[in-house]
């Protein structure tokens, strides 16, 4: 499309849960539901039309062994377009990837910088590791650095424990939670375990990556703290194999993780029956390939969350929760196009017709 053409999408617009439309158009780069007057090039896109996906847990410019290169941080970005994730929260990176914010073909990311973890109590080449003492030194740097959020990790395996444990002392969260929030930063942590989680949420954490812990005393304190979660299930699915691999040298461990993956559809879906707010992520960028979002809508449905909840998790409702736009009017047009409505069968999201981002369809 040249700079001057205009986009016109119409079938079924899904600006909301219950906002469906016509048809929009996209007038340089932006959204409006007016026809434009006089509009000459006018190229004519139909289906079912939603707001670019959400992979609110992603790492762009991560791999399995720590930070990687520019290419493969672009093809990382492209496989998370093509697949119509259009605004990512990057949820820990040791990459700096700011040349990406000036690319109108690449995903938008919001970043929590780079995750912070106890020493030697995390995957290694990943995360500024360090004691409790200079946690809050940590927290503000990256709370400077990052789009509005810090990442923790709150908890991993303690070699001596043969467990999953706490990472952080509650002295030490609550005063590093205090400095984000005074910064103007939100807080999420890495969590697998149970015993993590009181302390983190009492302290005013704002959010909880994976949280396959949360158990049913806790789950009241998420509700009433308005805690999100962001469940990460095509993650939590390697679970068992991870297991296997540890099974020697850790068993305790193993046996942990084996119950906290049989248990967590139920888990997830007693967080979303509480009402606490749950979204959609991936895990994307360490261990497991980009481009999945549509396999963890999937899941979350499989969980029991309902079809029009599992998708405003990766839309409406991610976008709203993170500051971001949707299907508004003046907005960037950044949108997916789909044979068939995601609303009847969620399986439609890994097959987009159309991607248009910032105006501009790239796929």
């Amino acid at each position: 499309m040249s700079d001057g053409a205009v986009l016109h999408v119409k079938g079924r617009v899904l600006a909301g849960p219950d906002d469906v439309r016509d048809e929009l158009w996209v007038v340089g780069g932006r959204i409006s539901y007016d026809r434009p007057a006089g509009a000459r090039d006018v190229r004519t896109v139909t289906g079912w039309a939603l707001p670019g996906l959400v992979d609110a847990h992603c790492h762009v410019g991560l791999d399995a062994h720590g930070p990687v290169d520019a290419e493969t941080a672009e093809k990382q970005a492209l496989t998370d377009r093509d697949a119509g994730t259009l605004l990512v929260r990057d949820a820990g990176s040791p990459s700096d990837t700011r040349w990406i914010d000036d690319r109108a073909d690449l995903p938008k990311i919001i970043r929590a910088g780079r995750h912070i973890a106890r020493t030697r109590r995390y995957i290694r080449n990943y995360a500024w590791e360090i004691e409790p003492d200079d946690l809050v030194a940590y927290v503000a740097q990256e709370a400077r650095r990052g789009d509005g959020w810090v990442k923790l990790v709150g908890d991993w395996i303690d070699r001596d424990l043969g467990d999953l444990a706490p990472c952080w002392p509650r002295e030490a969260v609550e005063a590093a939670i205090a400095e984000a929030h005074r910064l103007g930063a939100r807080v999420t942590a890495h969590c697998f375990a149970e015993s993590s989680l009181r302390d983190l949420v009492e302290a005013g954490i704002d959010c909880v990556e994976h949280a396959t812990g949360l158990s049913e005393d806790l789950i009241p304190l998420f509700a009433e703290r308005g805690v999100a979660i962001v469940p990460t299930l095509v993650n939590i699915a390697t679970f068992p194999r991870l297991a296997e691999g540890g099974e020697q040298k850790f068993p305790r461990w193993s046996a942990h993780m084996r119950r906290l993956h049989e248990r967590r559809y139920d888990t997830v879906r007693g967080a979303y029956d509480a009402g606490i707010p749950v979204y959609v992520g991936t895990d994307a960028g360490g261990s497991l390939a980009h481009g999945l979002v549509a396999e963890e809508v999937a899941e979350l449905v499989a969980a029991g969350i309902p079809p029009l909840a599992a998708l405003s998790a990766t839309t409406w409702g991610a976008r709203a929760w993170l500051g971001r736009p949707g299907l508004d009017e003046g907005a960037p047009a950044d949108l997916v196009v789909y044979e068939a409505d995601p609303r009847a069968d969620v399986r439609v999201l890994a097959a987009p017709r159309r991607v248009v981002l910032n105006g501009r369809v790239v796929g």
